[in-house]
């Protein structure tokens, strides 16, 4: 047979060539695949981590075909699974003629079984010396050359399966991201809140200020929406007595794609009862410093080369405060609409007709204050016109009990002392309502079943929105929110 194999004429084109040679096999009856199943026993790594338990010892392991050169009456190849990688030693006196013949056929790409005994080459290389060999997969389009590998940013996102194989450091990212995500489940469950899930399809998208997604549902003929937020069920379950309960989900806003966002992204909401915005400061500390040393095993991240701490006290600082500190105004000296419009134009600043002078305060803000925001920082105290689910301020009614995480110049999370007067928030509903006639197409709409179950009850509660996808960002050091998210939102190539 090898001699049959070795004579058989491969075409010269690369694709076609991997059909041939899987044409081949079907006809010699190795066609990889109708094979089911690997007996692997053994990561690659577990092999280098445990050369000494498992010296001179049969091993199988299986993965994919990364590099292969072959000399003779000897080949070998690198293969890689999840772990890592191995080298494996092949020769034709052990193998036979017929089965040497066949992997001297396979490619690179192709995933393969190998079993034999581990040893440790002239070299001092770790490797598995082969004594049977199996085709679990056939390999039929090529990966991109090695020594250039898959770079353009394009192609890896649409392809991110190939990213994957290609970029080492890619595949460490999302591993990263799920240590993330377990870690921050992990705490939250150690300090007693409840992972529950809520609708993605709603009549009422409310609960940020986004323009969601719509649909239409045939089985009832209704138009529904994709939700923006996951607040206002999660609240619910505060008014039934569940107390502490959180959601990691996807959300979901017809925005626009940039470094920072995506259409589709992850959210994590939390609510929690008989506590306030501060407690929310407290827990956002706890946690973040909690999952970096889990994940990161240390409290001091490094962001495009940017030191941050984590474990020094997060600062606090008001709106009011942090735009006097960096624009130079003191909105507490701003008697009126007028006056703030006047300041604005003069600073540069331009807002909207229907902008107030709460407004026109968060507009300082992100023109001025923002970027400057590297540390881990509480901006703490909005004005009410731009928070329409938080309780006011009782000694400031112009002002709420809320704060925006920051770090690197990023909102990272969102926080209130969450309203529960039903008569205020139907208030706020009905200027959000108004904002809505006026074109704003971001402005919540009056939700009458969340109205009603604010009527029978909902204790003080803080709650918080974190954004896991800019954590992973941060905690990854990965430049855009596509290089965290495996198969971001992208143009389709034909329409």
């Amino acid at each position: 047979m090898a001699d049959n194999i070795n004579q058989i004429q491969i075409s010269s084109d690369p694709v076609q060539a991997r059909y041939d040679k899987l044409n081949i096999l079907k006809e010699i009856g190795k066609d990889p695949f109708v094979i089911t199943t690997s007996e692997r026993d053994i990561t690659c790594s577990e092999i280098s981590e445990k050369f000494d338990e498992f010296e001179n010892k049969t091993v199988c392991i299986a993965g994919r075909v990364m590099s292969k050169r072959v000399k003779g009456k000897v080949a070998f190849m690198d293969v890689h699974d999840k772990s890592g990688k191995v080298q494996v030693f092949s020769k034709r006196d052990d193998l036979g003629e017929d089965e040497y013949a066949v992997l001297k056929r396979w490619d690179v790409g192709d995933i393969v079984e190998v079993k034999g005994f581990v040893f440790r080459t002239q070299t001092g290389e770790v490797s598995v010396h082969s004594q049977q060999v199996r085709l679990l997969s056939k390999s039929l389009l090529p990966l991109p050359e090695k020594f250039h590998g898959l770079t353009d940013t394009d192609t890896r996102y649409r392809q991110r399966y190939v990213d994957l194989i290609m970029n080492s450091e890619v595949k460490d990212t999302f591993i990263k991201r799920s240590k993330i995500i377990s870690a921050v489940r992990r705490y939250l469950d150690s300090q007693g809140f409840m992972e529950v899930e809520t609708p993605m399809l709603v009549s009422n998208a409310g609960g940020a200020a986004a323009r969601p997604f719509e649909t239409h549902f045939n089985a009832l003929d209704e138009d529904l929406k994709l939700r923006i937020s996951l607040e206002l069920y999660l609240k619910r379950l505060i008014v039934g007595g569940l107390e502490r309960v959180y959601e990691i989900g996807r959300v979901f806003r017809n925005e626009g794609l940039d470094t920072r966002h995506n259409p589709e992204f992850t959210l994590m909401e939390l609510y929690q009862a008989y506590t306030d915005y501060h407690g929310m400061m407290d827990l956002t500390e706890n946690l973040y410093r909690y999952v970096a040393n889990e994940v990161l095993g240390t409290t001091k991240i490094s962001y495009n080369g940017i030191e941050i701490d984590l474990g020094k006290p997060f600062e606090r600082i008001t709106m009011v405060d942090a735009v006097k500190k960096y624009a130079g105004v003191d909105f507490n000296e701003i008697a009126d609409l007028e006056q703030a419009r006047k300041i604005a134009d003069e600073k540069g600043v331009e807002y909207e007709s229907h902008h107030k002078k709460g407004d026109i305060l968060n507009l300082f803000f992100e023109a001025f204050v923002e970027e400057h925001l590297i540390q881990p920082t509480f901006l703490m105290d909005h004005p009410v016109e731009i928070s329409p689910l938080t309780k006011k301020k009782p000694d400031n009614p112009d002002y709420v009990e809320r704060f925006e995480f920051f770090m690197n110049g990023w909102e990272m999370a969102n926080a209130y002392s969450e309203l529960n007067d039903p008569i205020d928030q139907r208030e706020r509903f009905k200027a959000q309502e108004e904002l809505l006639a006026q074109g704003d197409e971001e402005a919540n709409r009056t939700d009458e079943d969340f109205l009603n179950a604010l009527e029978i009850g909902m204790p003080p509660t803080g709650g918080i929105g974190f954004g896991i996808d800019r954590m992973c960002m941060l905690l990854t050091d990965s430049p855009a929110i596509r290089d965290v998210l495996l198969f971001p939102t992208m143009k389709s190539l034909d329409k």
